[in-house]
Formats: C-alpha cells, sequence, structure tokens
C-alpha cells in the first residue's frame, strides 16, 4: 500500500487531504510545515509528498528539493492558492512530478497521485529491467514433451497459485529462471513486478545494498536513499538465482524478510514492510553446504517449501530436436537470414552429444551454426561439437553420487558392448541375446554411444595397418 505525506499549513486543508487520499486506500501522515515533514521524510520512506508552496519557515520549493535530496525516487506534486506560471517551472525544474493550484476538484487530484504514483513504480522497475522482456514467460515458453517435463508442468501450474516460496534446484544452463517467470506469470502476482537478481553475480559487501537498499550517508558514496530489489518487488516475486553463493551473515536478513515480511536498509532504523513472493535456485547441493555450515538450515526449509528439481538436457534427450528446432528459428529471425534445418547427420550429432552445459549451450551452439551456415541446412561441421569417447569424460565439479553412478553405468555398457560385437563381428541381433536385451534396445545404446562410429574406426586402422 502506497505511503503518502501531506504538508499544509492550515488544519483544514490538511485534515481534508488526509482524509480523501485514506478513503482512496492510501496510507498518509501529515505534517503541519516543511521542519516537521523533513523530519518525517529522514525517517521513513514515503512514495508521494503532497505539499503546500507557501509555508512559514521552510516553503514547498525548499521542502521539494530537500526531500530529492533524501530520496530522487519520491514522487512530489506542489499545491498553491496563488499560482503563477514561474512557480511551476521553478517546481518542475527542481524535480516535481506536477503542480495543482487551489482550489481543485478531489477527484482530479486523485487521478493526479495514481499517475505519479504509478510513475514511481514504473521508473524504479525501468532503473532496473530497462533491457528486461517481461511479456510471454508462461509454461507456452517451456519446450518439453517428456515425462519429466510434462509432470514439471504440472507442479508450476500448482505451485504458481499460491504464495509458497519455491527452490529451483538444477544444473548450470538448464533454464531455472525461465522456470522462475513462468511461475510469477501463472501467479496472482503477474500484474505486479518480478525482480531477479544473480546472488553470485555481485560482492557479498554489495548485495545487501542491492537487496534491501540503503539510506543516505549509509557508506562512503550513498549520496541518496537507495530502493532495495525487496522493495521494488513488492506485490510482486523476487527471484534469487545463485542462492547458495550469498554470504551466510546475510542469509539471516534474508530469513528475517521470509519469516516477519519486513527489514531495515543499510544505515537505517525504520523498518520497511514489503509483500514479495520468493522463487530460489542453485546449482548447489545445498544439504551438502549446511553440513559445511555454509547455509543456514532454517533459511533452507523456509526456502524449500516447494522444491523443484530441473532435469539435465542429458536427461530429456527426446526434447533435443524441438528444441533444436526453436533455437534455429529464433536466430535466423533475429540475424535476418533465411530459414534454415538441421541435416539428418547434423541431427544425429546433437542426439548423441552429452551437452554438460545444457540448454544454454545448445543455444549458443546452434546461434554459431545460423551464423556460419551460408544455405539452407545446418551441417555437423557448422555446430563444432566434438564427440568424446567414453574414457574423455570428465565429471563436472560438484556431481553427486546419482550422476557418479550413471558416468559409470554408460561407460561400463559401451566397454562391454563395443567387447561383444568384437567378438561376434558386428552381429548385432546375436550381441543382444548375449546381452539378454531386445535389438531395439541395444540399437538406441549403439546410437547414444557412438560406437558404431568407434568399430568403423577401428576397422579402417586395421584395414590401413593391412
Amino acid at each position: 500500500m502506497p505511503t503518502i505525506l501531506v504538508v499544509d499549513d492550515k488544519d483544514s486543508m490538511r485534515n481534508m487531504l488526509t482524509q480523501t487520499l485514506t478513503e482512496e486506500g492510501y496510507r498518509v501522515d501529515a505534517a503541519e510545515d516543511g521542519r516537521k515533514a523533513l523530519d518525517l521524510v529522514r525517517n521513513k520512506s514515503y512514495d508521494l509528498v503532497l505539499t503546500d508552496l507557501k509555508m512559514p519557515n521552510i516553503d514547498g520549493l525548499e521542502l521539494l528539493s530537500n526531500v530529492k535530496e533524501i530520496d530522487d525516487e519520491t514522487s512530489v506534486i506542489v499545491m498553491t492558492a496563488f499560482g503563477t506560471i514561474e512557480d511551476a517551472v521553478a517546481a518542475m525544474k527542481r524535480g516535481a512530478y506536477d503542480f495543482i493550484t487551489k482550489p481543485f476538484d478531489t477527484d482530479h487530484l486523485c487521478v493526479l497521485v495514481n499517475r505519479a504514483l504509478e510513475n514511481r513504480r514504473m521508473q524504479a522497475e525501468n532503473t532496473l529491467l530497462r533491457e528486461e522482456l517481461l511479456a510471454g514467460h508462461g509454461l507456452d515458453n517451456i519446450i518439453g514433451k517428456n515425462d519429466q517435463m510434462r509432470e514439471l508442468g504440472n507442479l508450476i501450474q500448482k505451485v504458481s497459485k499460491s504464495d509458497a516460496s519455491v527452490l529451483l534446484q538444477g544444473e548450470s544452463g538448464t533454464g531455472k529462471e525461465l522456470f522462475a517467470r513462468a511461475i510469477h506469470s501463472l501467479s496472482n502476482r503477474k500484474n505486479g513486478p518480478y525482480i531477479p537478481i544473480n546472488c553470485a553475480a555481485i560482492p557479498h559487501e554489495l548485495l545487501e545494498n542491492e537487496l534491501f537498499g540503503s539510506e543516505k550517508g549509509a557508506f562512503t558514496g550513498a549520496h541518496a536513499r537507495k530502493m532495495g530489489k525487496f522493495e521494488i518487488a513488492n506485490n510482486g516475486t523476487i527471484f534469487l538465482d545463485e542462492i547458495g553463493d550469498m554470504d551466510i551473515a546475510l542469509q539471516s536478513k534474508l530469513l528475517r524478510v521470509l519469516q516477519q515480511k519486513n527489514f531495515e536498509r543499510l544505515g537505517g532504523t525504520k523498518t520497511v514492510d514489503v509483500d514479495v513472493r520468493v522463487i530460489a535456485a542453485t546449482n548447489m547441493d545445498l544439504q551438502e553446504l549446511i553440513a559445511q555450515k555454509k547455509f543456514r538450515e532454517d533459511l533452507y526449509y523456509r526456502l524449500s517449501v516447494f522444491p523443484l528439481g530441473i532435469p539435465p538436457l542429458r536427461d530429456r534427450r527426446d526434447d533435443l530436436p524441438a528444441l533444436a528446432d526453436y533455437f534455429i528459428e529464433k536466430y535466423c529471425k533475429e540475424l535476418k537470414k533465411p530459414v534454415k534445418s538441421l541435416t539428418r547427420d547434423a541431427l544425429a550429432l546433437i542426439e548423441r552429444y552429452h551437452w554438460p552445459g545444457n540448454v544454454r549451450e545448445l543455444e549458443n551452439t546452434i546461434e554459431r551454426a545460423v551464423i556460419l551456415a551460408e544455405g539452407k541446412k545446418i551441417t555437423p561441421e557448422h555446430l563444432a561439437i566434438r564427440l568424446q569417447r567414453t574414457d574423455e569424460i570428465q565429471l563436472r565439479d560438484g556431481a553427486g553420487l546419482k550422476e557418479i553412478g550413471a558416468m559409470a553405468q554408460a561407460r561400463a555398457e559401451k566397454s562391454t558392448i563395443l567387447r561383444i560385437l568384437k567378438q561376434v563381428r558386428g552381429n548385432k541381433r546375436k550381441c543382444a541375446q548375449i546381452l539378454k536385451i531386445d535389438y531395439t534396445t541395444l540399437f538406441d545404446k549403439i546410437k547414444k554411444y557412438g560406437i558404431e562410429e568407434e568399430l568403423n574406426e577401428q576397422y579402417a586402422a586395421v584395414r590401413d595397418d593391412n
């Protein structure tokens, strides 16, 4: 709920404005002169100051200048019964949102107040998100038809309608922010702001200022009050990416916001109330960080009210053709190039590759291929993918037991299939019988592990030696 400060030395006018704006649903404070108004502004954040021009001690223009010095994002509307063009120009030059002459119709004033408050919100969001595209981030933009992705889509639709905190867990490049945006777009907060912040991209000593803002003079260079991301995200959603990188000292302040829905700015003593839905994401094992005393266990349980695991691309290979086509269309349009398509060999290469960088790596690979391809077809040469042999594949840093087990199984399967195929001179049906699997399963594994190409290379080497 926006907070407004009314400043007027006439009791009747001050009381009338306070009553009118309170009935409109605003929180309203009042001051009878500029000096008392400044004391209030220094100790409390206001979205709008509505001030008379002619007042004893500190007039409206001086108050306007002081308010803007304390918090440049506060909107100010100046009122006067003796309005002149010179007064209006002076007020606008000092940063006033608008100038209104007494007597005025209260309906007109309310329209002006609504416009000023909306302008303040838009300015705060635009400063933060000038390069962000906020539209079209629902589930329709998440490409995935396999069982894991279908289940994930169902869970997102269910949790979106609540205000529960969500923890997105998955490897780098799996598209965690895309899912966060989808949750926001499907929620009751969709018309509110969506504010993303990468906790790993901002130094620990600056992250608190980014999240919670600061008062003037809180530190060297703090020349005015600064709104933090939580304040800007009020009535909307904040997405805390790479939450595992947050300094443990700052985690306690985040926990307070989740529990009490308020905080203090850096250098401040007054609490700021916020209504924000928190979505967090990480590619780390938070349970391991808790064991290492690097992540608060109580914060973990607050954040993971509704945990969602995002599968790596290698576990959803049936989505690869659709994803590749989507990125080809996207970059052909962006680069103003004719529509292209993958050759059969190029698609086979994409389907066999391990994609350690997940969807982000696939997108970058396709963008590069679209740039390189002159004709209508994208070939394996344009993709610049090098398939690693099984014994060359290295586990990523931080791999868990599940991933280690899957890699060990893949290596064992490939080695065994290669050995049996050599024994039976390439007879796949006989190989399937020995391994006690059906022919289709064997064929899929041969394709997955690149066994056919490896055998051909070995046979070619033998022929060359002879």
